[in-house]
């Protein structure tokens, strides 16, 4: 397939780049910047004014909608809320206005989410078939992406809002927050200790990915986090054990 990819600069983006090449498709690469084009990959810069991109595009398969703000970079000030909610606005906004005027349309729309789109909850289970949503800064910000995303069913595309759980990398992410307070020996129960986190390793973020640009059958809300959740207390001695530092310094939840 020939697939373009929104946000392909970020930690996920590129692994799903990686991913999606091994698989053998062709990846079109939506960039604010200028980019030097290679055998299985083409840059299309986007986000400036007088910038046409579906012209560069010229047809596509499917697209991917991952740009945005990360979540992970820096404090969530009021003006870090506005970028994070924003940037993903805005950046749908214009892909919808992409594939609208593409000769030909594409046959579905893989648009990231979050769990975070659900109430956060110590005892209940959420499935895909949930139909609740949290009434805090991420649930609102997932929920309006997911809608603004969808409205691309009524151009004829499948859309499918993959909802993802702590992403987990070496690289970037969430992971390395989380593994610095063990690393200078000060890490230990946040909170009660008794929260879930639901996880998932980037590896399987990007199949995950996969799966559902080639399977016609999935549309809608996919969770994608492990089958089995950790308790905040036990994924936190988890890091611990592997990074053989202590767990004992508790935190309060900020």
């Amino acid at each position: 397939m020939r697939i373009v990819l929104a946000g392909g600069s970020g930690l996920i983006g590129r692994k799903i780049t990686e991913v999606l090449q091994r698989a053998g498709h062709q990846v079109v690469v939506l960039t604010r910047k200028s980019a030097t084009n290679d055998q299985n990959i083409s840059y299309v810069k986007w986000l400036h004014e007088g910038l046409f991109p579906e012209k560069e595009i010229a047809y596509a398969d499917a697209f991917i909608n991952f740009a945005g703000v990360s979540i992970n970079d820096g404090r969530w000030s009021a003006n870090h809320q506005r970028q994070i909610y924003d940037s993903r606005m805005t950046a749908t906004d214009e892909l919808l206005r992409i594939i609208r005027a593409l000769p030909e349309k594409p046959s579905v729309l893989i648009n990231a989410s979050a769990i975070g789109i659900y109430p956060a909850d110590d005892q209940h289970l959420y499935t895909e078939q949930s139909h609740e949503v949290a009434d805090d800064f991420i649930g609102k910000t997932v929920n309006d992406w997911e809608q603004k995303a969808l409205s691309a069913k009524y151009d004829g595309l499948r859309v499918v809002c993959t909802r993802f759980g702590v992403v987990l990398s070496r690289d970037g992410g969430a992971f390395p927050l989380m593994a610095l307070p063990y690393k200078l020996f000060a890490g230990g129960t946040i909170g009660t200790g008794k929260q879930w986190i639901s996880w998932v390793h980037i590896e399987d973020v990007a199949r995950a990915v996969l799966f559902a640009l080639e399977n016609d059958n999935l549309r809608g809300p996919l969770n994608v986090t492990v089958p089995s959740p950790k308790r905040m207390k036990e994924f936190g001695q988890t890091i611990g054990a592997i990074l053989q530092r202590t767990h004992w310094i508790p935190a309060p939840l900020q």
